[in-house]
């Protein structure tokens, strides 16, 4: 399993932004190797969110991200946030993420 973080920190319209994040988690939740998902909103900073997804594995998160649906959704996200987005794999005793 592996675990999609993404810092996105809101320079637009918050009500629009919700739009397009709707959308796009809608579209995740169905595709292949999907888990869950939740998002966070720093306390104190009102247009900072952690969004975390779980997925079987990277490869089909990678897939779902590259697919033309996807795109489409995520086409309007650039303008009103910054994003920080990264895949991570839980780390074992001693360190060991069985990379």
């Amino acid at each position: 399993m592996v675990t999609f973080v993404n810092k996105l920190t809101i320079n637009g319209d918050v009500e629009e932004f919700f739009l397009i994040k709707d959308s796009l988690t809608e579209f995740m939740s169905v595709q292949p190797g999907y888990r869950s998902s939740s998002m966070l909103r720093q306390i104190g900073q009102p247009n900072v969110f952690i969004e975390l997804a779980e997925w079987d594995d990277a490869a089909s998160h990678q897939r779902a991200v590259r697919s033309d649906a996807f795109q489409a959704r995520v086409k309007g996200l650039g303008g009103l946030a910054t994003v920080e987005p990264g895949l991570y794999q839980e780390v074992t005793e001693g360190g060991d993420s069985g990379v």
